[in-house]
């Protein structure tokens, strides 16, 4: 019953994200254009097919990416405040954007190849984000303990803010700011013609997650039972590492540093379906990121004119709830 309510308010959501936006257009209006009947080559088709539509999309996949990725990453490593940029993954993306905009100019060009303006933006964060998570998994092979490793992808990400603060300040005025519109975050970032692209990474990480449901659950029984199940936690490691870190990169890179999402709605999650097993969880994870991320982007696009920043949104939902886990724990223990 959970599931069917999520899928129904999930479908409505989006349909109100094609219906709901800055500009106002009647709804038989918006109708027409998506059955191809209305204004064929007009702005307002534009509007709906060209930015409404894909900017929908994007919500819903980006939604249920970082909160898949929240939920194994807090799984893993047992800690409730885990999330997809605990790892520093997130900060390796910004990190490469970082060089992009305020080092080169906002354009690269290596091996005869140029790009600029927004395509060398998704090369410096994919840059980013693949160095880091080569570099967890480098230490994923000398770091046997989780622990250690959750404190090697802490101090990587204070290295590359580390490294984001000296370019910003070595920066010019348009650089920085540039950079700042970048770090708010938005999911209208992802043109229609590039959703294909966007669309298959994404259910690719979310496969990878399903198929990882066993080891995970093995892993809330402890690592001794894990390992007489005869299950290599250095191999769930490294796996969970690529999926994570592909699912955080493809949406980092598309979509800006997403917060809060990935952090606070795998515990909206736990809360609706009181259950830890990950063959009920991980599915709820993907309806519900997918409800929260139209919900954030429905905020968003609401006032009239303008676009509220992602990130500006993400926190009225993810700070409550993150609270109420802080003071759930504190009261647990007492």
């Amino acid at each position: 019953m959970k599931f069917v309510i999520l899928s129904i308010s999930l479908v409505a959501l989006f349909f109100a994200n094609l219906f709901v936006g800055s500009v106002d257009i009647p709804p038989a209006q918006v109708v027409d254009i998506l059955f191809n009947n209305g204004d064929p080559d007009g702005p307002l088709r534009f509007i709906v097919v060209g930015s409404r539509l894909p900017q929908a999309i994007t919500a819903v996949l980006a939604g249920a990416a970082l909160t898949v990725s929240g939920l194994m990453l807090q799984t893993a490593f047992r800690n409730p405040l885990a999330g997809p940029s605990i790892l520093g993954i997130t900060s390796g993306s910004s990190l490469g954007v970082a060089f992009v905009i305020l080092f080169f100019g906002g354009s690269v060009s290596a091996a005869g190849y140029s790009w600029g303006g927004y395509a060398a933006i998704l090369a410096g964060s994919f840059a980013g984000s693949i160095a880091i998570m080569g570099l967890l998994l480098l230490f994923s092979m000398w770091l046997k303990n989780d622990l250690m490793l959750l404190i090697a992808g802490i101090m990587t990400g204070y290295l590359t803010s580390s490294v984001i603060t000296l370019l910003n300040y070595l920066s010019t005025a348009e650089g920085v700011h540039g950079y700042a519109m970048w770090g708010m975050g938005n999911f209208n970032g992802v043109a229609l013609g590039q959703i294909p692209l966007f669309s298959l990474a994404i259910v690719f990480g979310l496969l990878l997650s399903i198929l990882m449901v066993k080891p995970l659950n093995v892993i809330l029984l402890g690592e001794n039972y894990a390992l007489n199940l005869g299950i290599s936690m250095q191999t769930v490691r490294n796996l969970l590492l690529v999926t994570t870190g592909l699912l955080t990169s493809v949406v980092t890179a598309f979509c800006g540093p997403v917060s809060f999402i990935g952090l606070a709605v795998p515990h909206v999650v736990r809360m609706i379906f009181r259950v830890a097993d990950h063959r009920v969880i991980i599915p709820g994870c993907i309806l519900t990121g997918g409800v929260i991320g139209l919900i954030c982007n429905l905020i968003c696009i609401l006032p009239d004119n303008i676009v509220l920043p992602l990130n500006g949104v993400t926190p009225l939902i993810g700070v409550p709830v993150i609270m109420y886990v802080i003071f759930k724990e504190r009261f647990k223990r007492r």
